[in-house]
């Protein structure tokens, strides 16, 4: 499944065993724009883990939400971008893909974490980008594989899993894949 056509908005990029650029191995993108400008995607597998805790109400609230801290990617690791399930404030957000948005502020932030406790949602530090014509030739290339993207896969799935159950998912070669373990030595 790594077919250009199958690149869309909502798509989700399987790092193959061919990507072995330490951040972005057995990674999994989640794809928020794709135009004939470039595209930008979400990492949301790889875990964040803050380097440093200032004391603050606002960063005890993100803090407080630990699990749902990803590192999205190497581009602007200091912006942190919403991943979420919430239908409030459409106006701020954007459909990556049904039932699954992107965007909001801090203060739709602060406001999710305190109305609506149980929400879904993923903090991403970061993005992954990609100029005219680079995410195909990565595509070509054979650093990437392209399933569809949805809501359980992106929130129900733990994210150190998510590599190898959407793999599975997909069966056949991709299922034998899956159990390609993250460190070639143990195997």
């Amino acid at each position: 499944m790594n077919n250009p056509s199958l690149l869309e908005k909502g798509s989700l990029l399987i790092a193959t065993p061919n990507l072995t650029e330490p951040l972005y191995k057995q990674s999994v993108v989640l794809i928020c724009e794709y135009t004939n400008y470039g595209s930008f995607g979400l990492m949301i597998n790889k875990p964040y883990v803050p380097e440093t805790k200032e004391p603050s109400l606002e960063l005890d609230e993100i803090l407080s939400l630990k699990d749902s801290l990803r590192i999205g990617g190497s581009m602007q690791q200091n912006q942190l971008m919403l991943i979420h399930a919430s239908k409030k404030h459409r106006d701020q957000t954007l459909k990556i893909t049904d039932g699954v948005y992107l965007g909001g502020d801090f203060a739709f932030l602060q406001d999710l974490i305190r109305s609506e406790p149980d929400s879904e949602v993923l903090i991403c530090f970061g993005y992954t980008g990609w100029n005219s014509g680079e995410l195909e030739k990565q595509l070509e290339g054979g650093l990437w594989y392209v399933h569809p993207a949805s809501k359980s896969l992106i929130f129900d799935t733990h994210p150190e899993k998510l590599w190898k159950e959407t793999l599975t998912s997909m069966g056949g070669i991709y299922k034998n894949i899956s159990l390609i373990p993250g460190d070639l030595t143990l195997n």
